[in-house]
């Protein structure tokens, strides 16, 4: 009997152990999605002017922040249900989880170089196609709504509006003030937009990268608490049938 309430007594703290587990992989889920959807909506005109691989390094982190969050979720009742089965695959799955969250942590740091060079190469073939004043132009209006958020004008400065072949007027969205005279470099924003969004690139990409990999070893710690209490339960299981 006291051996019989001993392995209760350990199936009911692995339990609850797992069920604090399992909240707080759901919060790091909801962090990964978060910080996903903020980047997406941060960087949105940077995003449709750059590469496709830049909307889908952003899609992909928020999309298993999403998944994280689900099973975190289903997760709780697997606990809560006590099936070893199903709390091995669960073991199994947060095994999955940890790798994908490592490689994805990793490939967004590492692409980071190549989000950069398209974003450079798109915004100058975007400036190349600018038509102001077009309504239906989606791309005009991405560089425009970049500039006037970003407080930025051009690539790497408000000049290569004037370097193209043939050179192109100095964009109203280039403006300090609602209306100004483009012309007056006081009254415009010199710096180039590329760098600006290099700057916040460098500073929030760690994150982004810290977050995925650092949260990539927490799963691990389910996995153990997974496997502990299907084993527990199967123990248990076998002294009451014997």
């Amino acid at each position: 009997m006291t051996k019989r309430l001993e392995t209760v007594a350990t199936m009911t703290c692995m339990k609850t152990l797992l069920m604090l587990f399992n909240f707080v992989f759901w919060v790091s889920g909801m962090l990964m999605l978060c910080i996903g959807i903020w980047m997406r909506i941060q960087l949105r005109d940077y995003v449709n002017l750059s590469a496709e691989g830049s909307s889908a390094a952003l899609l992909a982190l928020s999309s298993l922040g999403s998944v994280l969050a689900l099973a975190a979720t289903l997760a709780c009742c697997c606990t809560a249900r006590g099936h070893p089965a199903l709390l091995y695959l669960y073991g199994a799955f947060l095994a999955v989880v940890a790798l994908l969250e490592l490689g994805a942590g990793a490939s967004v740091y590492a692409y980071r170089t190549s989000l950069n060079e398209g974003f450079d190469q798109s915004l100058n073939q975007s400036m190349a196609a600018y038509r102001p004043g077009q309504d239906n132009d989606a791309m005009s209006g991405h560089i425009d709504s970049m500039q006037s958020t970003l407080h930025c004008c051009g690539n790497r400065g408000y000049a290569d509006w004037l370097r193209m072949y043939p050179p192109k007027e100095i964009p109203q969205s280039c403006c300090k003030v609602s209306k100004c005279d483009p012309n007056n470099v006081d009254q415009i924003f010199t710096e180039g937009c590329y760098n600006r969004v290099l700057d916040f690139l460098n500073a929030n990409i760690g994150l982004v990268a810290g977050t995925a990999i650092g949260v990539a070893f927490f799963p691990l710690v389910g996995v153990f608490l997974a496997c502990c209490l299907a084993s527990n339960i199967n123990k248990a299981e076998y002294e009451q049938v014997a």
